[in-house]
């Protein structure tokens, strides 16, 4: 059931240890520390944090087939299993400190090596509570993760109210959202590595359209991050990911902590959830302004002459003597 608290949270904007999965939880860890200390309930970590995102401005090279072995395998070597000994590390001060906190992280399998994927993590007090992969990889990405099932579309109650969210651009995938929606999150979360002005805007665009405070966490990645021995070229630039961490009220979408630019930090906000009740009053995307009744009409069977059977959207017909 939804609570209206008022729940402190954070976006932590952080850099990796880039391709050092062991020293990447340990910041992790010590950056809930310091949010817990500061009174944070929930704080949300970048896209990708342990440890490392593929950027397209230095990853696009590795769409060769030749050349990247090496980075492919160390990418693999500091990814997480979910569940697995990094991720109960992330729990246990989780519950020692009673803060809930969603981090990215490329998932592996070790059971079956192979495929990464670019995962979100929600962690609370009692260990893992929810765990979901990135639907579509953009781009560059689809080199190094695979696809989502998409089986995973959860919000999930907690007792600072209903947390849920999305991966970078699965943000603007509208049915994405809406089926998230339809859950009743209270607050959104958006873990990412895109730093531009649109996606701050699209951040406050979804807290209005979904009634929920948005927690938006991009990265901070200085050129000085790479160690030495990083197995790929990288362009002649010194940051590849400025930040942009913000927090947006759902009444008017008003950023209300952040946007913080060129550092690494933490933006925090008190969050009333009342807000997002108040605000559905005006615009409930799946209450009074769902309209799934025209939108999203039934399905009918239809069996062409071939046997196959198929589902096709059912025409709207105007009933006799109407």
């Amino acid at each position: 059931m939804a609570t209206f608290e008022t729940v402190r949270v954070a976006a932590i904007q952080a850099t990796p240890v880039i391709l050092d999965a062991d020293a990447t939880v340990g910041k992790a860890i010590d950056l809930l520390t310091t949010a817990a200390d500061e009174g944070v309930q929930l704080a949300v970590l970048p896209e990708t944090f342990v440890s490392l995102y593929p950027s397209g401005s230095w990853a696009y090279a590795a769409a060769r087939f030749s050349g990247y072995d090496e980075l492919w395998e160390r990418m693999w070597a500091s990814s997480l299993d979910v569940p697995g000994p990094l991720v109960d590390r992330i729990a246990a001060v989780c519950g020692e400190r009673k803060i809930w906190c969603v981090v990215g992280v490329n998932e592996r399998e070790s059971e079956r090596p192979g495929s990464l994927y670019n995962t979100m993590l929600t962690i609370g007090p009692n260990g893992l509570a929810a765990k979901h992969r990135k639907l579509m990889p953009t781009q560059h990405e689809r080199i190094f993760h695979g696809i989502g099932a998409g089986n995973d579309l959860t919000v999930v109650d907690t007792p600072l109210g209903r947390v849920g969210g999305l991966i970078c651009w699965e943000n603007r995938m509208p049915l994405a959202r809406y089926a998230l929606y339809k859950q009743g999150p209270q607050i959104w979360v958006a873990p990412t590595a895109d730093d531009d002005d649109g996606w701050l805007a699209s951040m406050r665009h979804i807290a209005i359209e979904s009634g929920a405070f948005v927690i938006s966490v991009p990265q901070y990645i200085p050129r000085s991050a790479f160690p030495d021995d990083f197995p790929a070229e990288l362009p002649e630039k010194e940051v590849f990911g400025n930040g942009g961490a913000a927090i947006v009220e759902p009444g008017e979408g008003q950023v209300i902590a952040g946007p913080l630019y060129g550092q690494e930090g933490m933006v925090v906000a008190d969050c009333d959830l009342r807000v997002g009740l108040h605000a559905k009053r005006f615009f409930d995307a799946v209450g009074h302004y769902g309209r799934e009744d025209v939108l999203l009409p039934p399905r009918a069977e239809r069996v062409p002459e071939n046997g196959a059977r198929t589902l096709v959207h059912q025409e709207h017909v105007k009933p006799e003597g109407k």
